[in-house]
Parts: C-alpha cells; structure tokens; sequence
C-alpha cells in the first residue's frame, strides 16, 4: 500500500460513519439540552446580525464576523457537494442536509458562545479566541484542556493550507480552465496578488472585504438559482416528492427526478450528512474562531448571530442548489461526452445550462470563483489565530499571513492528491477536540444560554432596549 493509498483510506475512516454520528448527535444533545432555544430563537437570532455597537469590546462587527465565518463555509461544497451527495445518496441526501443542519444550529450556536466567553487581547490588542481559549480556560482539568487546545489549534494549521487553500485555489483554476481554457498560472497568480492585498493587513481587511464580497456572491447565486427554479417550476412538486420519498425508503428506489440515481435511505443519510457537515463546519470548530473577534456584550447574544451562518449555508444557498438540480431533470443523466453519469460542477452546470444555455458555465464559473476565494480568506484566519495560540511571536503571524497567500498558487497550478487527503484528514480530525469540549462545557453553555434568554431575549421582543456592557 502506498502512501497515497494510506492517506486516502484514513480520510475515509476520519469522515466515516463514527464520526458523522458523534457530530450529528453532540448536536441533538445540545438541542435538547438548551430546550430547543437555538430554533425558537432562530428569527431573533436573524435580527440581532445587523445589532451593533462600536463601544463592544471587539475587533469587527457581529455582521463581519458572520460574514467573515460564512466566508469560509460557503464554497465549493455549496455546488460541488451538494450536486455529489445527490448522485451518491439520491434526492433523499437533500433532506438529510437539512435535517443535520437543524440541529447544527445547536451545535454553532455552543462552539462560538464558548469561543466569545472565554476570548483574550493578544499583545497588539486584537481578540483571540475559539476552541483552543475555551479547552484552555474552560476545562478545569488543565492537562486534558491544554492537550485538546495543543491537538485542536495544530490540526487547524495544517487544514488551513490544504481545505481552506490549496483546494479552493484548485477549484477556481479547474473551473476556469475547463470551461473557458484560461492557462492556471494565469489563474493562480491573480488569485496570489488578491489574496496577499487582503490577508496581509489582518482581520479588520478580512472583515471589510468579507462583508462585501460574501453578501454580493450570495445574492448572485439566490437571483440566478431562483430563475432556474420558477423557469422549472412544474417539476418542483414531483421533485420534492421524492426528495422525501428516497429520504426516509429502505429499499433502493428510482424513477422521477432521480432518473437511474438508486438509493436507500441509508445512503441517503450518509451522503447527506457528510456533506452537510462538511458545508456548514458545525461541530469543526472554526466558525467560532471568527466569532471571537466580534464587538458584542454577550457571548450568547454573538453565537446566535454567527449560528445563523448554518441555517444561510445549507438550508439556503445548498437547498437552491438542489432545487435546481431536482427541477432541472438532469440528475441522474448520462453525460454524452463522458458516458458516465452528470456530477459535481457538471451536474450543477448542466441544471443551470437547462434554462440559461451556454451561460450556464459562466455563471457557475463566477459563483465558484468568488464562493472559493472567500473561504481562502476566511481560512487564513482561522490559521493564523491558531498558530498565534501555538506560536506568539508577531513576526511568525505576518510570515503566515505571505506564506499562505503564495501557496494559493501552488493549488492552482498543482494536483496534489495527498495533501488534500491530509489536509481534509486534519479537517476531521479538528472536530474530535471540539466536541469533547461541548460536552465538558454544556453546563457553562447551557447557564449563558438560560441567563440570556431570561435577562435578554424576552426583555428584547418585547422591545425593551437591553445591553449587557458591564456585567
């Protein structure tokens, strides 16, 4: 067995069933355990993003912090993934997204209360935060606390370079390449240069430019995506119809939308599930570490607004992309070119292409771009804060911030098979630390979510004027 090989199966094993179900059911049990606030409180939690104020002891607005976080969840997963769970697992692994993206929620609202409650002022007054400060400081059993902190801030380093980097700055240049023949030096250098402008001044960049790009290629998709789906409008009933039907089947079924697709419920779940998670990163830990940095007066208050980012990742942006797929008829069709069936981007651009034509592969094109470079930035400063955790040293920090931007390049222009297995490996691997610190923490997350809703949330919908600065 070669390394490849080796690096490919332990993937499969770090994303296999095991560790779906411990992220699947630390959510429900925090469902439970908060008494089902984060979905009661999902429309307020809607409302509190554009709350704010400067005197908040932060670096970035809780707008850009959401924006910041959703930068890096919202990629290629949102088109690609969605597109291969639906060949893989059927219609039915849409509904088995949303489903794990329901009690997501619970589990992103957890991991970035605790990320702003236990948050510190590194030496040029900038907050730092996220899993690693909450194992630190939360965990009252310092050697498994500093150990999980150690283990989780390592494994986000070396993730950074590879899932939020390499394959991004990959997937622009294969989808600029196969589409319209643009050579990926050219795409990789530019990519270089704008990433570089960006990271290079920090946060509050990230920040500004997030806040921007993040809600215009957004925006973008909904408009484009929401054409396709009223031009196929009178496929959508059938087509939703069996989304639900192959969801919850055990016996392998096809037909309808799914043309030759087959598959059971189990699949359905599995595939569904797993993209899921790996669209949304509920459970990975790495939202809450743009979390930390928002201006807020109330831990509780900042994980609502940044656990909106699943409900936005995958019960919006991925279920257009479903819904196009599924009216557009062309799930579960050959591909002429190819003789194998439509998947991943071409799928996604053969549903688009059924109403747009040829402009389907611009648009496309387009979303995967700007959806790949914001998790780029996004992922920069996941690493960066995770090194600063393992490594304090500024200069350290500044050479991260160029070397990152140059191994965008390396992604473009490189097929590097075995490092995006071990990257996306380290991507797993990040959610063993952080779902053992839920569970250590859930009495402190459950005590700032009850204090919340009973000094906060009630007062406020009934539009009283609270701030907890101070207390």
């Amino acid at each position: 067995m070669n390394f490849a090989t080796l690096m490919a199966d332990i993937n499969n094993f770090v994303w296999g069933p095991v560790m779906l179900a411990l992220l699947v059911g630390t959510g429900v049990f925090l469902t439970v355990r908060l008494r089902f606030l984060p979905w009661r409180n999902l429309v307020y939690a809607i409302r509190m993003i554009f709350r704010h104020r400067d005197e908040h002891e932060g670096d970035i607005s809780p707008f850009q912090s959401l924006m910041t976080a959703l930068s890096a969840t919202v990629g290629t997963g949102n088109i690609v993934g969605v597109a291969t769970a639906m060949v893989l697992g059927g219609p039915g692994a849409l509904v088995w997204m949303w489903i794990s993206a329901a009690f997501g929620l619970s589990t992103k609202y957890a991991e970035s209360v605790l990320a702003v409650k236990y948050r510190q002022t590194n030496a040029v007054g900038e907050m730092s935060g996220g899993p690693m400060y909450a194992m630190r400081y939360g965990i009252k059993n310092k050697l498994a606390g500093r150990t999980l902190a150690f283990l989780f801030a390592l494994f986000v380093v070396l993730a950074s370079f590879g899932i939020g980097n390499m394959t991004q700055a990959n997937s622009i240049a294969g989808a600029l390449s196969h589409s319209y023949a643009v050579p990926s030096y050219i795409t990789g250098a530019v990519i270089t240069v704008l990433a570089m402008t960006v990271l290079i001044r920090g946060i509050r960049s990230i920040g500004k430019v997030s806040s921007v790009v993040v809600p215009g290629m957004a925006a973008f998709y909904f408009v484009t995506a929401s054409i396709v789906i009223i031009a196929n409008i009178n496929a959508i009933p059938a087509g939703v119809a069996e989304m639900f039907a192959m969801a919850f089947s055990f016996d392998s079924v096809a037909g309808g939308v799914g043309g030759s697709i087959v598959a059971s419920m189990l699949t359905a779940m599995r595939w569904g599930v797993a993209r899921g998670v790996f669209s949304n990163e509920a459970g990975l830990g790495s939202a809450p570490i743009a979390a930390a940095a928002a201006r807020t007066d109330h831990a509780s208050r900042q994980g609502y607004v940044n656990m909106t980012g699943t409900f936005f990742d995958t019960m919006v942006v991925c279920m257009l992309t479903g819904l196009v797929i599924a009216s557009s008829g062309m799930l579960g069709v050959v591909n002429p070119e190819t003789g194998e069936l439509f998947s991943g981007a071409e799928l996604t651009i053969a549903a688009f292409s059924t109403v747009f034509g040829d402009y389907g592969k611009l648009i496309i094109s387009i979303s995967l771009s700007l959806f790949a470079f914001s998790t780029i930035l996004g992922w920069e400063y996941y690493g960066e804060k995770a090194l600063e955790y393992l490594i304090k040293k500024r200069p350290v920090i500044m050479g991260y911030r160029i070397l990152f931007s140059l191994v965008t390049f390396v992604g473009a222009t490189t097929a590097l098979e075995v490092v995006w297995n071990f990257s996306d490996t380290m991507n797993g691997l990040m959610a063993i630390p952080n779902l053992i610190c839920l569970l250590w923490l859930n009495k402190d997350i459950a005590d700032e979510c009850f204090a919340f809703q009973r000094e906060v949330v009630v007062k406020e919908k009934r539009g009283e004027v609270v701030d907890m600065t101070g207390e």
